[in-house]
C-alpha cells in the first residue's frame, strides 16, 4: 500500500464527474488499499477517488472509532436507492477543504447499491454517521463539495482562503 497525495479545492477535478467501473481485479483493490492507506493516514472516515487525482466511482469509508477494530467499507460504483425525508445535521470537514467544517442537513437514512472490494453486488442501509459519510462521499463522485449547500457568501469565503493558502504554498523560498 502507499499513501495518495490528496488534491485540494480549488483543483477543477473536484468538480467533474466520476466514470464507472467495468471490472473489480487486482489493481482495482491495490487502489482501493492505497485510498484507504491515505485516508487513515489523513485522519478521515471517508475518501472518493476523485480526491485523488481519479476519477473513478470508487469510495472508501471506515466510521469505526476503535484504532483496533477497523471496518473499512469499500464502495465501488455505489448508486443511492432512497433517501429518508427526515433530515440529520453533522458537523461535516473534507480532506479536500483542510481546516474548515459546517453543519450540514442531510437525509438520515439512505439505501443504496454498490459493488465490494471482491466484485459482489451487494446493497446497504445506512443511518446517522454512516448515511452522512455516503452521502458526502457520493457528492465527491458527482462533482459537489459540503461547501455547495451553504451559502454563497460562506462558500465564496472559504474559496478564497483556500486559493490564498494555496499562493503561499506555491512560493518559492531561497
Amino acid at each position: 500500500m502507499s499513501k495518495k497525495p490528496i488534491v485540494v479545492e480549488p483543483d477543477p477535478i473536484l468538480r467533474k464527474k466520476s466514470q464507472s467501473l467495468e471490472k473489480v481485479d487486482d489493481e482495482l483493490r491495490k487502489l482501493l488499499d492505497d485510498m484507504l492507506e491515505t485516508m487513515y493516514s489523513a485522519p478521515g472516515i471517508g475518501l472518493a477517488a476523485v480526491q485523488i487525482g481519479i476519477l473513478k466511482r470508487l469510495i472508501v469509508i471506515d466510521i469505526s472509532k476503535d484504532v483496533e477494530k477497523k471496518k473499512p467499507l469499500f464502495l465501488i460504483n455505489p448508486k443511492i436507492t432512497f433517501q429518508s425525508k427526515k433530515k440529520s445535521s453533522y458537523e461535516e470537514g473534507c480532506l479536500s477543504i483542510p481546516g474548515y467544517f459546517a453543519e450540514i442537513a442531510r437525509p438520515s437514512e439512505c439505501h443504496l447499491n454498490y459493488i465490494d472490494y471482491y466484485g459482489k453486488e451487494k446493497s446497504l442501509k445506512a443511518n446517522g454517521l454512516l448515511s452522512t459519510c455516503i452521502q458526502h462521499e457520493i457528492d465527491h463522485l458527482n462533482g459537489i463539495l459540503f461547501i455547495d449547500y451553504l451559502s454563497k457568501i460562506k462558500k465564496d469565503m472559504i474559496i478564497k482562503k483556500l486559493k490564498k493558502q494555496k499562493k503561499e504554498l506555491d512560493k518559492i523560498v531561497l
